[in-house]
């Protein structure tokens, strides 16, 4: 077994304090990553705190990880030992259902692995995430960073940029159509980014009017305030695609109503309670309203290689892993432009 090092909760709510336990030995397929820097996402947030329900104590969050293969397995074939390597939301599935054989591990029938608050394949042993050391991981799900790509910046987009490139690319966004995003946070600062570089026309929508500078800087060609109503209304019928990044229950019908025909509001934040949607809000104009989870491992990797190609990186602030605390809290605050990275070297 490999000794780790990291932090964790031991509790829901409880604050996360340092944590000893045991990774899995290296096996024939398996990469052992030092893990460098990774991703505070507010879905650690929700997971540490219960509030999706069903979470595994004592948790180890963290699934943003970037870092160097430090030892590879006898059959490991497309990670080299000392190449600087990616681990997202997802370390293991079934690998033969008709979505894995798609691509599309996050659908996967099960079961399916994810890096933190899971079990293994054999049902019963936890996963722990990446604030910590090391992280032993199958080659199947370990990622490529490219050259020349900040590690500090590039860990966000293992959750919060294949959050919003794949369900952008699924529906076809791109040029000569009108995108808006709802709330410009963690998730929503990476929609503005890749929208655009798709060559959307990117209108963010937010609670804060002191975030219009930040959008026009990340490429949004307009900023509209969410709480003006009657800005809001001389919007409807606008939009060709909306993307809600916001994690937190709003009047979700405003922005339907802004959708022209046909188009489509696409669901990728996690609210901790049941969403209210009126029903003519979709009726009319025949609106769609749809969700996406996260990326398939090949589709996370293309979308890499997008981000790398494109310069559309994470703004970040970097944080020592003794600060992870004070960190959750001022993410809940929005006191964060726009994605808290934890520098994991601070840990050894």
């Amino acid at each position: 077994m490999v000794t780790a090092r990291g932090y964790a909760a031991q509790t829901a709510r409880s604050p996360l304090k340092p944590f000893s336990f045991s990774r899995r030995d290296v096996g024939p397929d398996d990469v052992l990553i030092r893990i460098e820097y990774c991703g505070i996402c507010h879905s650690d947030v929700h997971q540490t705190r219960d509030e999706w329900g069903g979470a595994i104590f004592p948790m180890v969050p963290g699934h943003e990880i970037i870092g160097t293969a430090v030892q590879i397995g006898r059959d490991v074939t497309v990670i080299r030992q000392g190449q600087r390597v990616g681990v997202g939301c997802i370390v293991d599935s079934c690998r033969t259902c008709d979505q894995c054989r798609k691509g599309l591990e996050q659908y996967c029938d099960g079961p399916l692995v994810f890096t933190y608050n899971s079990v293994e394949k054999d049902g019963k042993t936890p996963t722990y995430g990446g604030y910590s050391d090391h992280v032993v991981v199958d080659q199947r799900y370990v990622l490529r960073i490219p050259h020349g790509m900040p590690s500090e910046r590039a860990a966000p987009l293992l959750c919060a940029g294949i959050t919003t490139y794949s369900p952008l690319r699924h529906w076809g966004v791109g040029k000569g159509q009108r995108l808006g995003v709802v709330g410009l946070g963690g998730l929503g600062h990476m929609a503005v980014k890749i929208g655009a570089a798709l060559g959307a026309e990117v209108t963010v929508f937010s609670r804060s009017a002191g975030k219009e500078e930040d959008a026009a800087r990340l490429g949004a060609a307009s900023f509209q305030v969410a709480s003006d109503k009657k800005a809001m209304a001389a919007l409807a019928r606008k939009f060709d695609a909306i993307l809600d990044t916001v994690s937190a229950s709003h009047d979700y019908g405003m922005y339907l109503d802004s959708l022209k025909t046909d188009g489509t509001f696409i669901l990728v934040g996690a609210p901790e309670h049941p969403l209210s949607v009126g029903a003519f809000h979709l009726l009319n104009q025949r609106r769609r309203l749809v969700g996406s989870n996260i990326g398939g491992i090949h589709e996370t990797q293309e979308m890499l290689d997008f981000c790398a190609e494109r310069d559309c990186l994470a703004d970040v602030e970097v944080i020592p892993i003794q600060q992870v605390n004070e960190a959750y809290e001022r993410m809940l605050r929005s006191d964060v432009r726009y994605r808290f990275v934890i520098d994991m070297n601070s840990l050894r």
